[in-house]
């Protein structure tokens, strides 16, 4: 199966790519950004700040990615995403979301990367609702693997609440019904 739910470390998993969620300075933080930045070592946050930035402090704005070597990680890259912080819903976040899956799989498309495992984007202290971010998130998966059969896709799960919210979207999708009308009920 090309899309998979795992539970457990993100910073274990031996796939091409893991995905950051990051901030805009990619200088590593707190959550799945610090803990990946603490797995990869020091040449990680080397490579990042080498990356130029875009306006003072930002190296990657909000639903953009871009790529660096996963240094220590079992991982080959580690593509940095940087999730909307949620607003209340009225501000873009949806799209801005949509667009950070968007560009990981351009890259990945990019580098011909065969594998990639996702944190949960924008459900940490951005505080995105975790059942709308996993059914953006299944959703743009769902639509690279049908161009990209043979690509793996993981969602990586640290903790029950959002496991189960990746499952409900994983099921929704699989019985065909649309991630919008899903969350427009």
């Amino acid at each position: 199966m090309p899309i998979e739910l795992v539970e457990g470390d993100l910073t274990a998993l031996a796939v091409d790519a893991l995905v950051n969620a990051a901030n805009e300075s990619l200088l590593g933080g707190g959550g799945v950004d610090g803990a990946i930045h603490r797995a990869a070592g020091p040449g990680l946050l080397f490579e990042c700040r080498d990356l130029p930035q875009v306006r003072p402090g930002v190296r990657c704005p909000t639903g953009e990615a871009r790529i660096t070597k996963g240094h220590r990680l079992p991982a080959r890259y580690v593509i940095h995403s940087v999730g909307p912080v949620w607003h209340g819903g009225d501000r873009g976040e949806a799209d801005k979301l949509a667009a950070c899956y968007r560009n990981v799989f351009a890259l990945m498309r990019e580098r011909k990367l065969a594998s990639v495992a996702f944190p949960a984007i924008s459900c940490g202290i951005y505080g995105y609702p975790v059942d709308q971010a996993c059914a953006i998130a299944v959703r743009e998966a769902r639509a690279f693997v049908a161009q990209s059969p043979q690509t793996r896709v993981v969602f990586c799960a640290f903790g029950d609440t959002v496991a189960d919210a990746y499952r409900r979207a994983l099921a929704a999708e699989e019985k065909g019904v649309s991630t919008h009308q899903r969350l427009k009920r």
